[in-house]
């Protein structure tokens, strides 16, 4: 854009009637075939509109009628209709009012209901959409309210996922340029046809989703066509020793308003829930007799068998990497209760710190000897003993000494004992004096190297940490190809505090 400090150039002024120009041309060049087209496709629309509110207003009747016959079981699902009414009316009358003011903003005294009484002109008028929808927002606003309403009807739903998709893809309206694709320099025809569509839809979401409400109130009920007797445990047919074994007997059709006769080895069970003590290992059976006065006022008897089992408390502890417990690491853990949630297993040591992680317990001694492991788990809130099991521990073994460069391909390699290596190799800021127990050991652990010594024919040069010095690399300058060095007096200490002096490594001079 010019300004007083510096004004157009001719050129730019030629590219501004340009512009003028095309947009002139672009809105004499919609013809009057594809206006009338527009036209055509609402009024289309509005036949659809009008039948899907037809078809929607008997549906929100037999619902009404519905919850007055049964307001308990209707009354959830008639609430969430009565709020998708109010929500549909609100955004569709919004869409209203948007396409109405659209009209009579290009044409005061249009018929906004009446498309077929609007010129040519006036439905060709590249402007007025644009105007009122991105520069006086209404564009954005109707893009927020279509989102809200599609969670509206996703959580109508409970999310169900075909729901989900079918609502996503009706109100498809999340593109950051929604707005300018509907509305910038879009005939006011098109545009207003544009808006009854999405008044269509959503009339047509609405009355989808009531149907979809009205199908819920049955979706609960249980159609049988067979009766028969059975016994529900109320927590498990395993029980631990000193617990309580409880279960429900029930008819698989039950009626919570009919409440049937329950007979156990020869004695009535009142409200059906047999209690049975636990004091004894081993498997336990039962039967009885299930008895329902029916429609006719005739009984239902059905009978019944079933079992459960008590067993003594128990636990399962498995060290998963050795046979024995190193001080000063991770020792992982797999531990058990047969018929217990990992969740309700309750893992303690004497003599180590226990915690759990993903699947495993960890435990780390932190005294040599012996440890003792035990387990409890939780059962119906009471915490039970379950087992124990003692392990001994030992001090980690040594590591070994690596040398670890990176080759010329920049690979990082480790040499063992002895190996070659060039003097490019030994100045590399990766070279360094390593300890660990190898990638195939079964346990791991962090060593730190902290002094070493370089033995050349030249002299013996210790050093404090991991690297060469200036004084042990001015050394290795010295040699000529096929001399040895070793690398000595190697010390390193792990994650237990004690030092380890670890073998020699030699390097002959490529």
């Amino acid at each position: 854009m010019a300004s007083k400090n510096c004004p157009e150039t001719p050129r730019q002024k030629m590219i501004g009637m340009m512009y003028l120009m095309l947009t002139a041309m672009l809105a004499l060049n919609v013809s009057a075939e594809v206006l009338n087209g527009f036209t055509m496709i609402s009024t289309s629309l509005r036949a659809s509109i009008d039948s899907a509110e037809d078809r929607t207003e008997r549906l929100y009747r037999r619902f009404h009628e519905l919850n007055e016959e049964n307001p308990e079981k209707v009354g959830e699902w008639y609430a969430r209709a009565d709020s998708l009414r109010i929500a549909s009316n609100s955004l569709y009358d919004y869409i209203q009012a948007f396409r109405d003011d659209m009209i009579l903003l290009a044409d005061r005294n249009a018929d906004p209901n009446n498309l077929e009484s609007l010129t040519n002109r006036t439905k060709a008028d590249l402007n007025v959409a644009g105007q009122l929808a991105i520069h006086g927002g209404r564009g954005k606003e109707l893009q927020r309210r279509l989102l809200e309403h599609r969670e509206l009807l996703i959580r109508l739903t409970d999310n169900d996922s075909t729901k989900r998709v079918m609502y996503e893809a009706l109100f498809d309206v999340d593109d950051a340029n929604w707005v300018d694709a509907r509305f910038r320099m879009m005939p006011l025809g098109a545009a207003v046809t544009v808006l009854t569509k999405y008044q269509n839809d959503v009339r047509i979401a609405e009355m989808d989703m009531v149907q979809f409400l009205q199908r819920q109130i049955d979706a609960g009920d249980i159609r049988v066509n067979q009766i028969s007797a059975h016994s529900i445990p109320i927590t498990s047919s395993f029980v631990m020793q000193g617990g309580m074994y409880e279960t429900r007997i029930i008819l698989a059709a039950e009626d919570t308003t009919a409440t049937p006769t329950v007979i156990v080895n020869g004695r009535e069970v009142p409200g059906g829930i047999l209690r049975i003590p636990a004091n004894t290992p081993g498997v336990f059976t039962y039967s009885g007799t299930v008895t329902l006065t029916g429609a006719d006022g005739e009984p239902i008897v059905r009978p019944f068998n079933s079992q459960f089992t008590v067993g003594q408390p128990a636990a399962t502890i498995s060290n998963v990497d050795l046979n024995v417990v190193y001080r000063g690491v991770d020792n992982r853990f797999s531990i058990s209760v047969p018929g217990v949630a990992a969740a309700n297993v309750n893992v303690t040591a004497e003599g180590a710190n226990v915690r759990q992680s993903g699947n495993f317990f960890i435990v780390n001694p932190a005294r040599d000897g012996s440890i003792r492991i035990n387990v409890a788990a939780n059962i119906n809130g009471r915490i039970t003993p379950m087992g124990s099991q003692e392990f001994r521990v030992r001090q980690i073994p040594d590591p070994k000494a690596f040398i670890q460069y990176r080759d010329a391909g920049g690979v990082m390699r480790q040499i063992d004992i002895e190996g070659r290596l060039s003097r490019a190799a030994m100045r590399s800021p990766d070279f360094a004096v390593i300890a660990s127990y190898g990638p195939d050991e079964l346990i791991q652990a962090n060593f730190n190297v902290v002094s070493f010594s370089v033995r050349t024919r030249i002299g013996a040069v210790p050093t404090q940490g991991n690297r060469l010095t200036p004084r042990q690399l001015q050394d290795i300058e010295r040699l000529e190809r096929g001399d040895v060095i070793t690398f000595g007096d190697i010390r390193a200490v792990g994650p237990d505090g004690a030092e380890r002096r670890l073998g020699n490594l030699q390097i002959t001079l490529n």
